[in-house]
This record gives C-alpha cells, sequence and structure tokens, in this order.
C-alpha cells in the first residue's frame, strides 16, 4: 500500500500544468489490491519419478502406495513381456509405482561415457523393474505359478498362500531364510571396499 501512496503523489507531483490537462481536470486512477488467490500447496512426491509424471498424494503430500501380492524374496514367474516364462526371486519392491525387480531378469544395457580424460566409457548390464501384475507367484515345488490367497492359521497370524497348492508362502522359516541371506549379503558389501 505503502509502493502505491508513493506512486500517486509522484503522479500529482508532475507539472504538467496546474491541474487540468487540456481544459479537462486531470484524474488519477485508483488502484486497487488484487484479491490474493489460495495457493495449493504441491505435491511432494519422495520417490524418484520422470519430470512429466505426478502421482496422487494424500492431504499430507506424501504419494499413495499401491497395494501388491508379492513381497521382497518371493520366487515368481514372469507371465508378459520379453522375459515370458523366466522364473526368478525379488530383490526389490517399489511401492509408488506398484513396479518389483528381479534378480537377473529384465536385463537392460547402460551406455556409460567416460568421466575422466584418458578413461574409457562403459557398457553396464542393470536390471530394470517390472510392472508387479506381469508377475505371479511361483511355487518350485510343484513347478506351477498361482495367484494368492489369504488366510488365518489357528495361532491368529494372518498368512499368504498359493491358491492352486494350497502351499503357504509367509512361513517363520522363509523369513528367517530372508534375513540371514540379507545379512550376508550386507557383511559382503562391508568386507568388498
Amino acid at each position: 500500500m505503502a509502493a502505491m501512496a508513493a506512486l500517486q503523489s509522484s503522479m500529482a507531483g508532475l507539472s504538467l500544468s496546474s491541474n487540468s490537462f487540456l481544459g479537462q481536470r486531470l484524474s488519477l486512477p485508483s488502484f486497487s489490491p488484487l484479491p490474493a488467490k489460495p495457493t495449493l500447496k504441491p505435491c511432494q512426491v519422495v520417490a524418484k519419478l520422470k519430470r512429466w509424471e505426478r502421482k496422487k498424494c494424500k492431504p499430507n503430500s506424501l504419494p499413495i502406495l499401491q497395494k501388491m501380492h508379492v513381497k521382497v524374496g518371493d520366487t515368481v514367474k514372469v507371465i508378459a513381456g520379453r522375459d515370458k516364462g523366466k522364473i526368478g526371486e525379488i530383490a526389490q519392491v517399489f511401492r509408488h509405482s506398484s513396479m518389483v525387480l528381479l534378480k537377473d531378469i529384465n536385463i537392460k544395457i547402460k551406455h556409460m561415457k567416460s568421466k575422466e580424460e584418458g578413461e574409457p566409457g562403459q557398457i553396464i548390464r542393470i536390471e530394470a523393474p517390472i510392472h508387479s501384475s506381469n508377475v505371479m507367484l511361483y511355487s518350485k515345488d510343484k513347478n506351477v505359478a498361482s495367484r494368492v490367497g489369504h488366510k488365518i492359521l489357528e495361532d491368529g497370524t494372518q498368512v499368504r498362500y498359493l491358491v492352486k497348492t494350497g502351499e503357504v508362502i509367509d512361513s517363520a522359516e522363509n523369513w528367517k531364510k530372508l534375513k540371514e541371506s540379507k545379512g550376508k549379503v550386507e557383511e559382503a558389501a562391508v568386507a568388498a571396499p
């Protein structure tokens, strides 16, 4: 408001001809401040997305996470895409985009430029994520892919099982094996450098 008053006083101080311009009184336009539009809080997505992608967010501006039928450590069979029919283990799950990363499946080639002069470029093979709808849980014992079901055991724990075979996936032994394998990987990573 102070800036508007200063502008009006400087306009009034112009010496055209004592308050008249060609016989008419000079009137200054009155400036009124524009109503401020309420700004919406932008969605701050934590997940790494392409810049043109926008994910739906909750009111606290966190992305909505998708429910998935697979977890880390599950054995799955690829049912669609270039690697259809391959069997692998899930290494990582991305719940914001409903994608999974399988060990040694969906390998992509990335060409890397040299970072320093005199250093040669590289061709790196990396595992790319697959959408979770393109994988199905797989039973190693019966060699069959099946949908997943949920049931509650006598002790009150809820577990996942394969519909075709009835094989329970979320057993205590499976979780122990998974934790042991993670521990070995972390120890190897610490010993490597």
